[in-house]
């Protein structure tokens, strides 16, 4: 568990731990989740892209054109009456609840996980008036599905970006399509070779997407089932400004994604080693392009703590050698960087569950609580990852120095600066 969760080289499903006896027993009425309000001056409006690669074969299905499935958020001033976005569509839901039962040892129908809702509103116009905004690329971890990280990406919106979230399909858990069709993971966490092909799919996924997305503010849609669209949408991105982000594996896809694009100005890695050999208990170390290479343009390290199987707390930070990818990159690293920790945090603090575990009271353990995203407050959490994600996309995107990389502050008493 240490090295794969620092790696980021196991699915969602699988870090989430190992199969647990129930805690609880199910409520007379399924538990409803909320997911936290928006901190940003602006409302979100959110749709969906179905974008098939013509120029691509998928690499888990060679008979398949490689297909991605993309969530657009973007802000506006006003949604009107305009519903709010499910959190998951209902397969995405149904993985989920199988996922909370073998993984957290959950009851059936505890929880009503497809209840859920995002704070963004559905395909409601872009708003004209805000002008074109920074479009910001997100990416989640190894096989976990793009729904589970709303928090952070709906909130990065709600301060004026345009965030597009992908899904990896045949890598992430789950990828609902339209119409309903489910397409599972088919690959195998660990093995080298099978980490180089996800990593490699997903540098082309980004890739492919930012492609898209210039179609998009072009007037066309590049949507494969010509869905409707919300208005002026294209008109809202400014692909001149440019970030990546990512969880884990998604932090080493952002880090490749720029080595591989230049059209791709900054990018951020939450808690992701950038190697797809973790060189841990006798396994090969295979970094990344960019862990070898640097960058010439600003990337934040951002890391939580783990306990490796001697009981200690390991901070995984640039100047802890568990995992080697974070100081080789540094060294290599000639553009701005900063390197940042949460102290009482856990890997999977990145993610949704940092906000929803909460919710769980009973129906996890405390032991399982701790080991999914630590002692940390997690209202304290969630406001240095939403400050500090934003913060430094309005630094490099947007040229607005809120001062905190100048160094710690009270408003993050959390936060250490490596």
């Amino acid at each position: 568990m240490r090295s794969l969760a620092v790696a980021g080289t196991l699915a969602l499903a699988t870090t989430l731990g190992a199969a647990v006896p129930a805690t609880a027993a199910p409520a007379a009425a399924p538990l409803r989740l909320t997911l936290p309000a928006l901190t940003g001056p602006f409302q979100t409006g959110t749709t969906t892209l179905h974008l098939v690669d013509s120029l691509r074969k998928d690499p888990w299905v060679a008979s398949q054109q490689r297909e991605v499935m993309a969530t657009v958020t973007y802000p506006v001033r006003h949604t009107g009456p305009a519903p709010r976005a499910p959190w998951q569509t209902p397969g995405v839901a149904a993985a989920t609840e199988e996922l909370g039962k073998v993984q957290f040892g959950i009851p059936a129908n505890s929880v009503d996980w497809a209840a859920t809702q995002r704070q963004a509103r559905t395909d409601i116009p872009a708003d004209p008036s805000l002008g074109q905004r920074p479009v910001v690329l997100f990416s989640p971890g190894y096989g976990g599905p793009r729904e589970l990280y709303a928090v952070l990406t709906d909130d990065l919106a709600s301060r004026g970006y345009v965030v597009v979230s992908l899904s990896h399909t045949h890598e992430s858990a789950a990828v609902e399509f339209p119409g309903g069709r489910i397409e599972r993971s088919m690959s195998a966490p660990g093995d080298p070779a099978e980490m180089k092909k996800a990593i490699d799919a997903r540098g082309g996924d980004t890739r492919f997407v930012l492609d898209q997305l210039t179609r998009l503010a072009h007037g066309d849609n590049p949507d494969a089932d010509r869905r409707p669209l919300p208005r002026h949408l294209g008109k809202a991105l400014d692909l001149s400004r440019v970030g990546a982000f990512g969880h884990s594996y998604g932090g080493y896809t952002a880090g490749e994604t720029m080595y591989q694009d230049r059209r791709v100005d900054a990018g951020i890695n939450l808690d992701g080693a950038m190697s797809h050999g973790s060189g841990i208990d006798g396994a090969p170390y295979l970094p990344g392009e960019v862990t070898k290479h640097g960058l010439d343009r600003p990337f934040l390290l951002f890391g939580s703590q783990l306990v490796d199987r001697t009981g200690k707390l390991i901070d995984h930070d640039r100047l802890n050698p568990f995992d080697r990818s974070w100081p080789e990159f540094w060294a290599n690293q000639r553009g701005w960087k900063r390197d940042l920790l949460i102290t009482g945090s856990r890997h999977l603090g990145f993610s949704d569950l940092q906000a929803v575990i909460p919710q769980l009271g009973g129906l996890v353990s405390a032991d399982k609580r701790t080991e999914t995203i630590g002692t940390v407050d997690p209202r304290r959490s969630l406001d240095a990852q939403r400050d500090y994600v934003s913060g430094f996309f309005d630094l490099h995107l947007r040229g607005l120095d809120r001062h905190l990389f100048d160094g710690p502050t009270p408003c993050h008493p959390d936060v250490k600066f490596i």
